[in-house]
């Protein structure tokens, strides 16, 4: 049983992690903001320490209990048009001051969450802060590997239940849902590698009790490997939905929008990192389709 101090675990990729920790014994200390609506993880609540990181000095959170591990979930897309220094607050300033506490008081272990999006693309405005941000984070990260072991997740492109009705496969589905005339899309010849967030919530339980074979700044790619275009990734949802709803009448308007300015049209995962350790992704992209439309239910 480890102690794990989980950040960002009213989020997406977040409630899932913490519950799986929870399940299989470990216990979490959660940070979070007072103001965090914490609809995911309400009825966790009673099983962890939570600290408001906002209202509370981070350090506390440390000195309570000793912390085996830091997951680091946490960050800010600025999709809501948040200026640049609230982004950097978020995805480094608040980064940097973690790994400083956990530094401070011997933590063995800071698994960060990173994204495919650092890749050196040229980005829609709101993702190159995003991921600039992100990429200078990483290299605080490397600076500090000497103090405490790191290991960077670089995430695909996650999908499953209870994400946020704005990210895409869930924006899908609630169109869908609506049965509106015509879904107004790209022509989804852009290729991703989509991963279920169970396969991914595995990878990190992977990484907490595998992390003694690590030292140093270690880097893993989590994805399946399976890359397909966003056309066939919606294409398969949209029949997986017509299954249970015959009478859909949605037509698929591929080309409908044009491809955004530095959109990204290709990604490259090399998992074979992860697979050594014992890893190995469980869902094929239509059997997490079926569960992730099961929880719409």
């Amino acid at each position: 049983m480890k102690h794990v101090l989980l950040t960002g675990a009213t989020g997406f990729l977040g409630s899932h992690l913490l519950e799986a920790l929870l399940r299989q014994g470990d216990q979490v200390t959660i940070l979070k903001r007072s103001t965090s609506n914490t609809w995911r993880i309400k009825h966790l609540l009673e099983q962890v320490t939570a600290f408001d990181a906002d209202v509370q000095p981070l350090e506390e959170a440390f000195k309570a209990r000793k912390i085996d591990a830091v997951i680091h979930t946490a960050c800010s897309y600025g999709r809501k048009g948040e200026p640049a220094h609230l982004v950097a607050e978020t995805n480094l300033l608040f980064g940097l001051r973690l790994l400083d506490a956990a530094t401070s008081v011997n933590t063995a272990t800071f698994i960060n969450t990173d994204t495919f999006f650092n890749t050196g693309s040229v980005l829609p405005k709101y993702l190159n802060a995003y991921t600039l941000s992100k990429k200078q984070f990483v290299e605080w990260l490397k600076q500090n590997s000497s103090q405490i072991r790191i290991i960077n997740l670089k995430l695909e492109h996650m999908y499953g239940p209870n994400d946020n009705q704005t990210k895409f496969a869930p924006w899908i589905i609630s169109q869908l849902e609506k049965d509106v005339e015509r879904l107004a899309l790209t022509d989804g010849t852009q290729l991703r590698d989509f991963i279920y967030i169970d396969d991914v919530v595995s990878a990190y339980l992977l990484m907490l009790e595998t992390a003694s074979l690590t030292e140093g700044f270690t880097e893993f790619d989590v994805g399946t490997a399976n890359i397909v275009s966003v056309r066939e990734f919606v294409c398969e949802l949209y029949e997986a939905f017509k299954a249970r709803k015959p009478d859909l009448r949605t037509v698929l308007g591929f080309g409908d929008i044009s491809l955004g300015a530095g959109e990204m049209t290709e990604v490259e995962v090399d998992n074979s990192a992860l697979k050594k350790l014992g890893w190995h992704p469980k869902y094929s992209i239509n059997q997490g389709i079926q569960k992730m439309l099961t929880s719409f239910n």
